[in-house]
């Protein structure tokens, strides 16, 4: 039976005797489903490739511990998501301490969208108005709305308060709105 036919739990048994067969089926398995996970983060496209390989790396180093409590592929994508926040934080302009200024900042703009249809909107729009937020609303909300955590797992992954997660996925809602709008 050919490595490509085989279930994921057999290919995790082979990667935990070390097969590197097993792990290259595994990578091609998973490998854009990650890339695009890092890329969301990252947002660039060779940085999101080093990320995501690293993940990978850091996967199979630590394949031991994969105990089953969650699917593979969660498992995985947790590990990809965490290495690319620690990758941006290491390599960009992010600090706690101005997430923290920014979150006290007093908004002085008001908006009403009451007779806007957001519904008729493409996937690829609200993506592009996503990359055009600064870069903590556009994390929280990728971390929120596209790899689906909550706000306690957002807190713990970007080490904020609870407060300070609720009150930025909020103002990054409001912020990807405002640019919705000017798509109308």
């Amino acid at each position: 039976m050919s490595l490509a036919n085989q279930n994921i739990e057999d290919l995790i048994a082979l990667c935990k005797q070390k097969n590197q067969k097993a792990e290259f089926e595994i990578y091609n398995r998973y490998c854009k489903a990650m890339y695009n996970v890092a890329y969301r983060i990252v947002k660039d496209e060779h940085y999101a490739e080093d990320v995501m390989q690293e993940g990978f790396l850091k996967a199979f180093l630590k394949i031991n511990d994969y105990r089953q409590e969650v699917a593979f592929g969660a498992w995985l994508k947790r590990i990809i998501i965490n290495y690319s926040i620690d990758f941006y934080k290491k390599n960009s302009a992010f600090r706690p301490d101005e997430l923290d200024r920014v979150l006290h900042k007093v908004e002085d703009d008001t908006y009403q969208d009451a007779d806007i249809d957001f519904t008729k909107l493409k996937t690829t729009q609200v993506l592009n108005a996503m990359h055009s937020l600064k870069d903590n609303y556009r994390m929280v909300l990728t971390l929120h709305f596209i790899e689906g955590y909550d706000h306690e797992e957002i807190t713990e992954i970007l080490n904020i308060s609870h407060a300070n997660c609720r009150t930025t996925i909020s103002r990054a809602k409001e912020s990807l709105r405002k640019v919705l709008v000017t798509l109308n």
